[in-house]
């Protein structure tokens, strides 16, 4: 009896300390896919705990973009105080490691269009983003007080998030690139604000045409085929947004891409 007592006991506490340990597996998971370089360093961070607002960002988009993604850059101009005072908050205001996924992804997504958008005044008036010298490479903006580049924003941060939806999310400044969104992308809206602009850019026909059997697409889904298969074929995740049935076996062609400017 006292050995059965004794082995209770000892399975008791293991129980409990199994349980005081789930949560911190629990964190560890929601956070794995969420890369270092995501967060700002305790320097770099000037803000509490809680994630930033980003309405001032949603009030421009609203002013000067389009419901179909055109970019009224001239318009923009004219609030250059005020972009720049939305850059400011960004600067200020780096994700921390008590953020949610959702709101570190929003901070980048905004960041990557808001900085996409910068670039094009800096340079304005210009034909296409590739007229400017090494656009995505070049580190021209700082946040805290790390230089960064859009280049390092998508490949180094948004990519390494495990989410491909974002490569509908962020925006090149080109015909052929996704949409900018007249919404600034939030913490609370982003899933179905992701798959709002992953339904769109797939059923976009000046994007991608298919048919059962043959897809012309665009060649986003060449350049990053890889963040698109983790879960399937590259079809099993066309198939997901596409409002036509492509078949597993459909011949598979890729667009040329226009990088005449989105306005």
């Amino acid at each position: 009896m006292y050995e059965y007592q004794q082995k209770t006991v000892c399975l008791s506490k293991k129980i409990v300390l199994l349980l005081a340990f789930i949560p911190f597996i629990s964190c560890a998971n929601n956070s794995s896919t969420i890369p270092e370089i995501a967060y700002g360093t305790p320097r770099e961070i000037t803000s509490d705990a809680k994630t930033i607002n980003h309405s001032q960002w949603n009030d421009l988009l609203q002013k000067h973009v389009s419901t179909n993604g055109n970019v009224d850059y001239k318009g923009f101009q004219k609030d250059a105080v005020a972009l720049q005072s939305y850059l400011d908050l960004l600067a200020k205001n780096l994700p921390q490691k008590s953020w949610s996924k959702n709101a570190v992804l929003a901070y980048w997504i905004n960041a990557y269009n808001a900085y996409t958008v910068k670039l094009i005044l800096d340079n304005y008036p210009v034909k296409s983003i590739k007229k400017i010298d090494n656009p995505w490479d070049k580190d021209f903006f700082t946040l805290g007080d790390k230089k960064y580049s859009l280049g390092e924003i998508e490949h180094k941060i948004l990519r390494k998030m495990n989410e491909p939806r974002i490569h509908f999310a962020i925006n090149c400044a080109s015909y052929s690139c996704p949409n900018l969104s007249n919404k600034a992308y939030s913490e609370t809206e982003l899933d179905k604000q992701l798959d709002a602009a992953a339904k769109s850019f797939v059923n976009d026909t000046t994007k991608n045409t298919f048919t059962s059997d043959r897809i012309e697409i665009s060649s986003i889904f060449d350049w990053f085929s890889g963040d698109f298969k983790t879960k399937g074929t590259l079809i099993d995740f066309l198939n997901k947004y596409s409002t036509i049935k492509i078949n597993t076996k459909a011949k598979v062609k890729y667009k040329d891409y226009n990088w005449n400017l989105n306005e």
